[in-house]
């Protein structure tokens, strides 16, 4: 598939075969995915995020299943974003952390992070048995602008606190893309999840982004419904995008 223009502005779509979903085990599922071999892939990512795609590696996808449509691809819009009371006591909670943000590089205290993350909450899943290579192939793009937000606990005199949390993200002219977070389940009572996305919203409000892309939410997932909790909420409905209620409301 191809979407036609001058020979030089031709954006060619790609897709897939049937693959097993990686949300319901006893589905199939395709996506539409831009031409990786194309080297204005960079360029076009902050156009793609505004249609729907996400980034996993250097591949930009984007769910198409022709039964099921339960991917709802979500975005805060952040100059509008207010916290509820359960998030402002998640920041009050966690006030004692350090966040800052690195290069994204790969390093062994991340894998290491990364993989007891994984055991834990995808175990037996597949992605448990991911070594150094695959975490840099799913999460660090060689043509994305990519950064870590690290979350570490209070630092002891002389050194860096430990590392617990970190949120993978893209930066964009358009908005900041929230690819992955994992962090230490010995501290999920932390919230850190939640902790790390209102990082995310400041941090583009800082920078004066006006989105966060948190990637799709997905119909009667419990593990994804937590995105509805940040409002306001836009849903992309596959031409524009919509006040999270009022698209599913169409539904």
């Amino acid at each position: 598939m191809a979407i036609h223009g001058d020979r030089d502005d031709e954006l060619r779509l790609f897709q897939t075969g049937e693959h097993p979903c990686g949300y319901w085990p006893e589905r199939t599922a395709r996506d539409l995915v831009l031409d990786p071999h194309d080297r204005r892939l960079g360029g076009l990512y902050p156009m793609a995020l505004s249609w729907g795609f996400r980034r996993s590696g250097d591949l930009v996808y984007r769910p198409h299943c022709a039964q099921c449509h339960a991917c709802v691809a979500v975005r805060i819009p952040v100059q509008r974003f207010a916290p509820d009371r359960s998030q402002r006591r998640c920041v009050a909670r966690n006030a004692d952390l350090e966040v800052r943000i690195t290069a994204a590089a790969p390093r062994e205290e991340l894998f290491a992070l990364y993989h007891r993350y994984l055991a834990h909450r995808h175990a037996n899943g597949g992605m448990d048995t991911h070594g150094p290579h695959e975490f840099e192939q799913f999460l660090i793009g060689s043509w994305s602008r990519t950064r870590f937000l690290e979350i570490r606990l209070p630092p002891p005199q002389g050194g860096p606190g430990e590392l617990i949390g970190v949120a993978v993200t893209d930066v964009t002219d358009q908005g900041l893309s929230a690819v992955y977070t994992f962090f230490d389940p010995d501290h999920a009572q932390r919230g850190l999840g939640t902790f790390a996305i209102l990082q995310q919203v400041a941090w583009a409000q800082r920078e004066s982004l006006p989105h966060l892309y948190l990637g799709y939410w997905i119909r009667d997932h419990m593990k994804m419904d937590y995105k509805r909790r940040f409002r306001p909420l836009e849903a992309y409905d596959g031409r524009r995008w919509n006040e999270f209620d009022g698209e599913l409301a169409g539904r």
